[in-house]
């Protein structure tokens, strides 16, 4: 059974920084990208970060120079930096996953449930 547990997020005010952590567990038989998907408030739930199994990366272009996407493979882990965070990043942060499970199965997409990043003075 695979799940994926986020932390770091949090009120900051604007201008400040926070650090998401997404952690999958579960048997994997390979991880291909993680990443980091965002909805905010009214909003449909739109990218911000990719990085590939070789560690390229893709970014919203309202994020770039501002946040930063790394992985740990040991752990299973993607991260998420934010910096400058502005009242506009205010929404719920989800990470993925797209990984097989099965050495012949197809790959599919898994979803953590979601951390409320807001940015407010």
């Amino acid at each position: 059974q695979v799940q994926l547990v986020e932390s770091g997020g949090g009120l900051v005010q604007p201008g400040g920084s926070l650090r998401l952590s997404c952690a999958a567990s579960g048997i994997f038989f390979e991880i291909y990208d993680m990443g980091w998907y965002r909805q905010g408030p009214g909003k449909q739930r739109e990218l911000v970060a990719t990085i590939g199994a070789g560690g390229g990366t893709n970014y919203a272009d309202f994020v770039k120079d501002r946040f930063f996407i790394s992985r740990e493979y040991s752990k299973n882990t993607v991260y998420l930096q934010m910096n400058t965070l502005q009242a506009e990043d205010t929404a719920v942060y989800f990470c993925y996953v797209d990984a097989r499970v099965t050495r012949f199965g197809s790959s599919e997409d898994y979803w953590g449930q979601g951390t409320q990043v807001t940015v407010s003075s």
